[in-house]
């Protein structure tokens, strides 16, 4: 059987040529076709990730405050501690916690701009591919530039 003949057999069924249409394009209802078009689960939103990146911001700043308050809490703790043994101890647990909550503030820093910056793309593609989709004559591009 001919390669054709099998596509159709599979996915053409009632004798109607199969055939494949981009998600949302207003494709015609039947095999291989979306019948209404499709739905908004294939939209690009940005609001997801500016609220990411916003919530990622908000946590860049609680950390950074949080490594401030961990250096005023620490202040006089050698002073205080001279002579034990613990003092050591108590620095090194500073310090690596002042490490690891500066990682958490500058990670988040990074991801608050990567999140915003992924949604403005998101939002100025999904407008640039609805207004080419509803500019184009039906099957073919109207200005050929996808």
């Amino acid at each position: 059987m001919a390669l054709n003949a099998k596509w159709d057999e599979l996915f053409g069924g009632d004798g109607t040529a199969a055939g494949m249409t981009l998600a949302s394009a207003n494709a015609p209802a039947g095999p291989g076709g979306g019948g209404d078009g499709g739905g908004p689960d294939l939209k690009a939103d940005q609001g997801p990730w500016t609220s990411s990146g916003g919530v990622a911001g908000e946590l860049r700043t609680t950390t950074a405050t949080a490594v401030g308050e961990l250096a005023a809490a620490h202040e006089g703790v050698a002073a205080g501690t001279e002579g034990f043994g613990s003092t050591a101890t108590l620095n090194a647990v500073h310090d690596s916690w002042k490490t690891r909550l500066g990682a958490v503030r500058d990670e988040c820093g990074r991801l608050a701009g990567a999140l915003r910056s992924a949604g403005k793309d998101f939002g100025e593609r999904e407008t640039d591919t609805t207004r080419k989709m509803t500019s184009a004559t039906p099957g073919r591009p109207s200005s050929g530039s996808w």
